[in-house]
């Protein structure tokens, strides 16, 4: 599940669940919905994330990239190990900011999950 909120500066992104292959289908929609709100900011919060493989991590690519094209930034807030090594192997963490100092109520924390 894909949560969307926003404010005046930025969209967040509240992810539950896999972020994988058999939840690709909603992933254009979603991105249309962030791009078209033209947010300077996009937070990611993956807390509630319990597996991503290299589609959901395509995902996020290309929401950063295209946040990148409009000169905005994206956060990745309460990423596991296994989530920023995913990332990793696909050379694309630099296009992230990582906020390690979130943590969720009621989330194991990212060392744990």
């Amino acid at each position: 599940m894909i949560e969307i909120a926003m404010s005046p500066t930025t969209v967040t992104l509240t992810i539950a669940g896999d972020l994988d292959l058999v939840e690709r289908d909603q992933f254009p929609e979603v991105a249309a919905r962030v791009s078209g709100l033209r947010r300077q900011l996009l937070v990611v919060d993956m807390c509630r994330v319990t597996f991503m493989d290299s589609t959901g991590a395509a995902f996020l690519i290309s929401l950063a990239d295209a946040g990148r094209r409009r000169g905005g930034a994206t956060v990745l807030r309460g990423c596991s190990e296994r989530e920023l090594f995913v990332l990793e192997v696909c050379g694309a963490l630099e296009l992230f900011r990582l906020d390690t100092e979130h943590a969720c109520p009621g989330v194991p924390s990212v060392g744990t999950r």
